[in-house]
Parts: C-alpha cells; structure tokens; sequence
C-alpha cells in the first residue's frame, strides 16, 4: 500500500501520525518521551542521523547512528520519508518503518524539524503537525546557552535558525507552549487523545450504530 496522497485517513484500520517540531532548546525531545511513556500504544519513529551519539545516546532507541555514505546510499534508493540537513549532520526518518506501523494499526510520534515536517505534509495524508514554543524568547537563550555550547556564536547561529523556524507556525496544527514541562506533555496527550475521538477517523468502528439510529 503505498501511503504517498492516497492515505484514507478515515480508516479504522491504520494508525494515526503526529509530527513534533521545534526550535533548539524548547524541549521537544522530552515532551515526546514524556507522553510515550503514558500512551501505551503509541510508537516513537526513531530517525537515522549521521552525527555522533551524545552521552546516554542508544543506538536504535535515540536514533539509529550511521555513516554518511550509508546515509546518502538510503536517499538513492528512496528510503527516506523526509531527510534534511542540520549543522553538517544529515537526519531522515524511514518511510519504510513509517509504513510499518501504521499499516499494522500502530499510531506514531514523529520528532522532526520544520523542514522535515514540511515534507511530510506535502507527501503524505493524515498526519497531524505540532509545533513546541519555549516560553519566550530569553528563556530559549538561556536553555541554548545550558546546552553547553562553548562559543557564543555556536548559541548566536543556533538561535537565528530558531528564530526561522519559528516562522513556520503557521502552518501547524497545534501550538505547545512548554513553560512546563509536565503540562506540555498533557497538552501533547491531549491533542492525540482529541485526534483519536475525530468522527471521521471512527466512521468505520460507529457505522453500525449510526445506520440504526436512523
């Protein structure tokens, strides 16, 4: 089945896709952990990168760490939903693993970049976008600078680029602002708990008991 325009997002069937999208240093990393940890049967869509593994890093449940030219080899042969670029380091997620899931009825949380996210959207239906705001614009530098950066102009060009990608709001689903940990992974709960209740995505399940009522 091939997923590209033609998803029926209606379908009882197949899972649901929710792509999270952030500026550096507004936490959407934690956001996604912290509502997969209360959301059973939702699975975490784990990327390929081709940067080195931070401290605490585990390949194949962080990302999957690979060597550029295995990378560039996948985007030859198409195995890539969506890849981009970021700070000399490639990262792409898996259109394969993507279809994996939600063909079995697994719905999926996807943590990727605007530019990413934006590629999604413009190949593949049903998805739902948001977007995880810091709580202004001095904390994000400040929660660039915790991030141990040892040049000011490392913060200074991380900073601009989230200040471009805060541009790309407008066309996101939900907005999360994170001036709270804990309230922004409910907030994130919640929008997949909403997404899940949407009549069109249970027409299927209802159908005999709609029929009867009429």
């Amino acid at each position: 089945m091939d997923m590209k325009k033609n998803r029926d997002s209606g379908s009882s069937k197949e899972g649901l896709f929710i792509v999270v999208s952030a500026p550096s240093g507004a936490g959407k990393t934690s956001i996604c952990k912290g509502a997969l940890k209360m959301l059973p049967n939702v699975r975490f869509s784990v990327s390929y990168t081709t940067r080195p593994p931070r401290p605490g890093e585990e390949n194949g449940k962080d990302y999957y760490f690979i060597h550029e030219s295995e990378f560039r080899k996948r985007i030859d042969e198409g195995e890539f939903a969506e890849w981009t670029e970021n700070y000399g380091y490639l990262y792409g997620t898996s259109g394969r693993t993507m279809r994996d899931f939600l063909e079995k009825g697994y719905d999926l949380i996807l943590d990727t970049d605007p530019h990413g996210a934006k590629g999604l959207k413009e190949n593949y239906t049903g998805g739902i976008f948001v977007f995880v705001l810091p709580p202004s614009i001095g904390e994000l530098k400040v929660r660039l600078r915790q991030r141990g950066f040892e040049e000011e102009a490392a913060v200074e060009r991380r900073f601009k680029k989230a200040m471009d990608e805060i541009k790309e709001i407008v066309w996101y689903n939900y907005i999360i602002v994170n001036d709270s940990l804990d309230s922004a992974i409910d907030k994130l709960r919640s929008i997949y708990v909403a997404e899940k209740s949407r009549r069109e995505r249970l027409t299927e399940g209802i159908k005999d008991i709609v029929v009867s009522a009429q």
